[in-house]
């Protein structure tokens, strides 16, 4: 396990990284803006920005700018994911099932017992806190692999492989649970007709016609399909996503690649700041004060289920997947390096702010509360996995250091040559 992928794997992922480090800290820059904007004498004008609508009224489509973000905006953001995890299943290093399993395993576990200890914190409150058990299931794909870029430079790539294809499949799971149980009642006919704008758009990309002025109204006209069929709007990302050809002809890079990397800065630097701009703005007096928003029960399900719940869940599948399977660490990586990617899984901020809304209601003093569990349990996730990690970067620089000397000329070190020779 976490044993060295390719070459070429490693580069691909080395540059996902680097484009998410500057998504990272456009994504943290908008948070920081709306709390302190949502925390000034004109914290007014901030939520009534928030809920300015806008849209055709006639197809039902007048909505508040903060939800045009959460569904809109954050449709580009899942559609890109959804690329993603289905490059990574189709083409990547864990098109095989015995790579796949760790991450699968690891993000069901870290995704069950963060949702276990919110429900065992906030079944004490009553009424409706247990409605957002699953908002600590989510693992924020940019921000976590932005701190995981600043602070640790010389991991093996495999643990950045891993975070990466983790966070990806927590993104799907996440998005099931918002389809199944936090969807309104469900509209068949309109369902229906998004089906088949999603059939349309998949038969033309498996065509390879990539004109935009087809496929773009076809997307738009399947989101808002999708929309007013009651499931939330963001699984049309993911739907689309999957439609998408993975594989090029003659070995070309396929369609999906392309298109990840069109929309890849579109999401990271503009859908995701954004909606992190309208989501993470919450007003500390509004909860009571800071003091009270932080001892409130579902603050506190939340920040100890992002916390401990990640950590030990995603740990403890990894450590299960060891136990009863023949896989085991690969050489030199300790189980500090996996605790360490376990606490960047507790950022959960994108989508678990998301699900804070469905669950609660966008503007609600419970909504507040789960907002404050969010940004202090991922800000706590994060600066633990920076003391962990920076510790082992340490560790592996010097390994580095030691190998540079025995790299060729060619600029692949000696021992990707003795695994990977025709690399």
């Amino acid at each position: 396990m976490f044993a060295r992928g390719s070459w070429a794997e490693a580069r691909r992922v080395a540059d996902i990284l680097r484009m998410e480090t500057v998504g990272g800290v456009l994504l943290l820059v908008a948070a920081v803006a709306a709390l302190i904007w949502s925390n000034t004498p004109w914290s007014d004008l901030y939520h009534r920005f928030s809920e300015l609508r806008v849209g055709p009224a006639a197809l039902h489509l007048d909505l508040a700018l903060a939800t045009w973000a959460a569904d809109g905006l954050l449709a580009i953001f899942f559609f890109v994911a959804g690329l993603e995890l289905k490059r990574e299943f189709v083409a990547g290093d864990l098109r095989e099932a015995r790579r796949a399993a760790l991450p699968v395993a690891a993000a069901v576990g870290g995704m069950a017992l963060p949702a276990l200890i919110f429900t065992l914190i906030a079944v004490r409150a009553g009424g409706d806190a247990l409605s957002g058990w699953a908002i600590p299931t989510a693992t924020d794909i940019a921000f976590a692999l932005a701190v995981l870029a600043v602070i640790s430079t010389h991991l093996p790539s495999a643990l950045r492989t891993f975070l990466l294809t983790l966070a990806v499949v927590d993104d799907l799971l996440a998005i099931t649970i918002i389809a199944l149980f936090y969807s309104s009642s469900l509209h068949l006919g309109f369902l229906a007709l998004a089906l088949v704008a999603i059939a349309a758009f998949g038969f033309l990309v498996q065509r390879g016609i990539t004109r935009w002025w087809l496929l773009l109204p076809l997307a738009v006209v399947a989101w808002a399909l999708v929309h007013e069929s009651g499931i939330h709007a963001t699984v049309a990302g993911v739907l689309l996503a999957f439609t998408v050809p993975v594989r090029g002809r003659r070995g070309e890079h396929g369609l999906a690649e392309h298109m990840e990397h069109r929309w890849r800065p579109i999401s990271a630097g503009f859908a995701v700041p954004v909606f992190a701009f309208f989501a993470a703005g919450v007003t500390i007096a509004d909860a009571g004060g800071l003091g009270t928003g932080l001892t409130n029960t579902i603050t506190l399900a939340i920040v100890a289920a992002l916390v401990v719940g990640k950590a030990i869940g995603i740990t403890g599948s990894t450590y299960l997947v060891q136990r009863f399977t023949r896989a085991q660490l690969a050489e030199g990586v300790s189980w500090w390096d996996v605790l360490g990617v376990a606490l960047l899984g507790g950022i959960g901020f994108t989508v678990s702010l998301l699900i804070g809304e469905l669950a609660f209601g966008l503007g609600t003093a419970a909504d507040g509360y789960a907002k404050i569990g969010v940004l202090t349990g991922s800000l706590l996730s994060a600066l633990l996995a920076a003391i962990v990690l920076r510790s082992r970067n340490r560790h592996y620089r010097r390994l580095h250091e030691q190998e540079s000397a025995d790299t060729d000329a060619d600029g692949v070190p000696d021992v990707y040559q003795q695994e990977h020779p025709t690399a």
